[in-house]
């Protein structure tokens, strides 16, 4: 009988998802305490779906299978877990589990599951680790988070320009501690710096005497150490790298960074600016109640202010609102629209800044497309708005008013969508992080001031 994957599914539109068979014979191994079959029901998962087990699973179910398998773990598995989830996974293993996990990684997995571990954990775990791993991790935690020091692995293949494809391939054939992966030998000169690359098709292709420096690749990209992981992302997605040397100060190589890596870089950024527009940081499924509660709860402060500044608008036209109670059932419609219009607006700017689309050659132009279509969109809506009220209250200058204040708040939303997160952008403050709360904040009350300035200068 063959066993079924985690992500086995009959329905295609669902493939690749948590099998929940296969997930509740796990749970069912781990209820009975049945060690054999747990492992048996893992050994024949890939990593990536036994970390994704993990993270769905509740705590106290992840606790106690943990507890039954945990000497028996793979080091991609902790690889493969969220960030967020190994330091609650790490509790509930033993030191020598850990240890053994880690042996078999690359010296970039190694560093990244480092940076999630305490103290105690993180000198076992040295320790335990052979005299080269020890150093290349060391010498990578040197450099700064979030930089392709961090990111890259020391195991790689390079060569001297005077080898031949036949020496090449020898050396490949006869090295025991070849990287995982790998895609590219790097050529150097003597003093260990990159002129260039040999891709593995091309080494396989040519005769053996054919020189290495005959063949190799001149028009290739370094990656200084340095970089951040972001831009390095954005490197091998707009270059179509597969992989890239990565060097020191002395333009000497250190690493190399390959596309698996870069990426998981460039997913966890698109995450993290999904995330932070919707102002709910680090967090996941995973995450307890009270740490969930914690992350959600700044934002919702911000949220609160800014609501309150714009109470503090509608307050100064209490009178109004008391003279024509339509206005307090129609002013929400406004405010929405021009929230939506600058989210829409603001969403398009923070990716094209990240991608580097938008830069301050073209902002100009952009600028103007948004309130261009700020303007349109709001006299098209002006009408629709303006026939409403028409039909709605048979006051044909509320409709003006409504009509009216549909343009300005959404002429204004296009401009807020596109000059805060620039204007962000330009002093240092991540886009993501505060652009949503300023362009609400400037929509709500520029929506309501509009529109109850409008009623109390044309309805009353």
């Amino acid at each position: 009988m063959t066993e079924m994957t985690l992500t086995e599914n009959d329905d295609p539109d669902h493939a690749y998802e948590i099998n929940t068979l296969t997930v509740g014979a796990v749970l069912d191994a781990v209820e009975a305490g049945d060690a054999d079959q747990l492992t048996a029901l893992l050994d024949a998962q890939h990593s990536a779906d036994v970390a994704d087990l993990l993270e769905q699973i509740s705590g106290k179910e992840r606790a106690a299978l943990l507890t039954l398998w945990g000497d028996e773990i793979d080091g991609e598995v902790l690889s493969e877990v969220d960030e967020g989830l190994r330091a609650e996974v790490f509790e509930h293993l033993p030191d020598t589990a850990i240890t053994e996990a880690v042996r078999e990684l690359e010296t970039d997995d190694v560093v990244d599951l480092v940076e999630d571990m305490d103290a105690p954990q993180t000198e076992r775990l040295m320790q335990a680790l052979e005299d080269a791993d020890r150093v290349a991790v060391e010498q990578s935690l040197q450099y700064p988070d979030e930089t392709a020091g961090r990111l890259m692995q020391r195991e790689l293949v390079m060569a001297p320009a005077d080898w031949t494809v036949g020496d090449a391939i020898d050396h490949l054939r006869g090295e025991q501690d070849l990287p995982e992966n790998f895609y590219n030998v790097v050529i150097v000169n003597p003093f260990l710096q990159p002129i260039g690359t040999v891709a593995l098709s091309s080494l396989l292709a040519e005769a053996r005497s054919v020189s290495l420096s005959a063949i190799m690749d001149e028009d290739f990209r370094t990656i200084p150490a340095t970089q951040t992981q972001e831009d390095v992302a954005y490197a091998f997605n707009q270059y179509h790298m597969v992989s890239a040397p990565v060097t020191d100060d002395e333009g000497r190589l250190v690493g190399v960074i390959t596309i698996d890596d870069a990426m998981e870089v460039l997913d966890e950024e698109a995450e993290e600016d999904i995330m932070l527009l919707a102002g709910v940081g680090d967090e996941s499924l995973s995450g307890s109640i009270m740490e969930t509660t914690r992350l959600r709860f700044p934002w919702l402060a911000v949220n609160l202010a800014t609501s309150i500044l714009a109470s503090v608008v509608i307050a100064q036209f209490a009178a109004t609102i008391e003279a024509i109670v339509a206005l307090a059932v129609l002013m929400p419609i406004v405010a929405s629209m021009g929230g939506n219009a600058g989210t829409q607006t603001l969403t398009v700017a923070v990716r094209a800044l990240a991608t580097k689309d938008l830069t301050p050659a073209n902002a100009w132009r952009v600028i103007r497309r948004e309130i261009a279509v700020g303007f349109f969109n709001g006299c098209v809506f002006a009408l629709i708005i303006g026939v409403v009220g028409l039909l709605w209250y048979g006051s044909p200058m509320l409709g003006v008013v409504l009509g009216l204040s549909m343009i300005a708040n959404l002429l204004v939303a296009g401009m807020a969508g596109i000059l805060i997160p620039l204007a962000l952008d330009k002093v240092g403050v991540d886009p993501a992080l505060a652009s949503g709360a300023f362009v609400t904040t400037v929509t709500d009350m520029i929506g309501f001031f509009a529109f109850l300035g409008l009623a109390a200068m044309m309805l009353l």
